[in-house]
């Protein structure tokens, strides 16, 4: 049952930064017809808002796992 975390994990991971990779390839070939500092900008802000989006679904799993008394300490 310990693999279980580790292999969702690792798919998740994948999966996102599968999808990510060709959102941002997606608005740099449309960029590269027009502004490409624009699609570059729009990658960015695109990864940047990911990664602030990861950071408080991670905060709010944690506040909510320790409002049910679950224990997250590592062994």
């Amino acid at each position: 049952m310990d693999w279980v975390p580790i292999v969702f994990v690792t798919f998740k991971i994948l999966a996102l930064g599968t999808a990510m990779f060709f959102a941002i390839k997606w608005h740099y070939d449309r960029g590269e017809k027009g502004d490409r500092r624009a699609a570059l900008r729009t990658g960015g802000k695109m990864a940047a808002v990911f990664v602030l989006v990861l950071l408080c679904v991670a905060l709010v799993t944690f506040v909510v796992s320790r409002m049910l008394g679950l224990d997250l300490s590592f062994p």
